[in-house]
């Protein structure tokens, strides 16, 4: 994918950077080859943003175009909300304080250029800024006031404004920011599409290992794909790529929501797509979702403050008391009497408003089919780790897991696979894990998981490198369902 500096004047962009062409913002609009052009990065640096004008039109044609702007037009549009300010002071409000904190003054402007800061210690403040709004130029005040810092103003800035002590700074900022992550790789043939894979190598528990991720990259560039794995810091990047396959835990406040949302915005195929995660992520969601589509599920009751009474008459004892987003067991627990319910519910509700009761029902295993675009894909039985009622039982920092058993999909009962593609399919036609319990011929869903575990060895023992091919392949049909006529 080539790339092109669009500017006002010639006089505005003095440097060569290789692999990199300036174009004057009117050429850029006007020019048909530019009109033809595919798989073009373009880096408006325009001297204004306002509404209608020459830089606002070069970041709405690019992407008319598809060409990948930055920063693209729902940026521009972004940056113009009163409440910007508000939103960054309490998404980044400890690490503004921590960045500022040895600071003199009650007040601090600090220019950000694709990402970087001209003073090192405010570089990670610097990135998260340009990460919730990817822009090339931006500027933020800070003011103190009473005992921390605050955003009062914070937006693009013209190439003209930037101080001349600091162009040098900006030219080497935009070298590393073009330069990222795109040093070339020998592959079969030309990529037909850039697939990003977020991942956080950090993570104790992700949703695949490895080995995993490595047959994911294996299966895509067999299919045509350029990959690149990407973590948070990549935000600014997101719209560089045709498509997003997150393999890092998903919640709704944080930022695999905001990546999975830019995405979407921006016309990726994205998996998790942000919509899936929201309906799955909130357990109060899905189980309303799962009474509304009249799907199986152990007996259910929506616990808040006022009803803590019903509960044993609803529910009996033990049950099982769900933090709305627990994940892997956590922030599930078994209560077995009236006095321990109120103590676990009432922590609880200081977190979440509404909490999920279900009746205990103890199986040997729980089922896991994975549904890909409403289909099935795999299945699993997770066995309880031993002597515990859950699959993963966690005690003094350790994590011990029940033992695991992968079956061809044409092995499994058609009444589970029948309810596990019913409920993906309530939360959309994404990539999902249906968690199940069977009693006989008798089926309940517990949970669908909007980022469920593929890790080699476990969900691909029967498909193997196929499972790995398949998933790509979804992504594959979806893009070329938008190129097609």
């Amino acid at each position: 994918m080539s790339g092109i500096v669009v500017v006002d004047r010639r006089g505005d962009w003095p440097v060569s950077i290789a692999g990199m062409d300036v174009m004057l913002a009117w050429d850029y609009l006007t020019q048909e080859m530019e009109t033809r052009a595919r798989r073009v990065r373009v880096y408006n640096l325009c001297r204004s943003f306002a509404y209608q004008s020459t830089g606002y039109y070069v970041s709405l044609l690019a992407g008319a175009r598809g060409h990948k702007p930055l920063p693209e037009i729902s940026t521009i549009q972004d940056l113009k909300l009163a409440d910007n300010a508000r939103i960054l002071n309490d998404e980044i409000h400890e690490l503004m304080q921590r960045s500022l904190a040895r600071l003199g003054s009650t007040e601090y402007e600090l220019n950000i250029y694709f990402g970087r800061s001209l003073a090192k210690r405010h570089e990670r403040l610097a990135r998260a800024l340009f990460n919730h709004f990817p822009a090339p130029l931006l500027q933020a005040h800070f003011v103190y006031r009473g005992d921390e810092w605050r955003i009062e103003s914070f937006g693009p800035i013209a190439l003209g404004q930037v101080p001349e002590a600091q162009r040098e700074f900006l030219f080497e900022a935009a070298r590393d920011y073009f330069q990222h992550r795109r040093s070339p790789r020998l592959r079969r043939e030309p990529s037909r599409y850039d697939l990003a894979i977020l991942v956080n190598e950090a993570e104790k528990e992700p949703p695949s290992n490895p080995r995993a991720l490595k047959l994911f990259e294996k299966a895509a560039e067999e299919l045509g794909f350029n990959v690149e794995f990407i973590d948070k810091s990549d935000y600014g990047h997101v719209a560089e790529f045709d498509a997003l396959f997150i393999r890092e835990t998903t919640a709704v406040n944080h930022h695999t929501y905001r990546f999975a949302r830019r995405a979407a915005r921006e016309g990726l195929v994205v998996v998790d797509d942000p919509l899936s995660i929201l309906r799955a992520a909130n357990k109060v969601f899905l189980a309303q979702l799962l009474e509304r589509h009249r799907i199986p599920r152990p007996k259910t009751l929506l616990i808040h403050s006022r009803n803590l009474k019903q509960v044993e008459a609803t529910l009996g004892f033990p049950c099982v008391l769900k933090q709305p987003d627990s994940q892997f067991s956590q922030g599930v627990i078994k209560v077995s009497s009236v006095a321990e319910l109120k103590a676990r519910a009432t922590a609880m509700l200081e977190r979440s408003d509404l909490i999920i009761g279900q009746s205990f029902e103890p199986t040997e295993y729980d089922w896991r089919i994975g549904v890909l675009d409403g289909q099935p894909l795999y299945a699993c039985r997770y066995f309880m780790a031993k002597g515990h009622w859950q699959v993963v039982q966690r005690t003094g920092g350790r994590v011990i897991e029940g033992d695991h058993q992968t079956l061809a999909v044409e092995d499994v009962p058609p009444q589970v696979l029948h309810i596990a593609v019913q409920a993906a399919r309530a939360i959309g036609n994404g990539l999902y894990g249906v968690d199940l319990k069977q009693f006989g011929k008798v089926v309940k869903v517990i949970e669908v998981n909007d980022n469920p575990n593929i890790d080699y060895g476990v969900e691909d023992l029967v498909l193997r490198e196929e499972l790995y091919r398949r998933i790509m392949a979804h992504f594959l049909k979806r893009l070329e369902a938008r190129t097609r006529p």
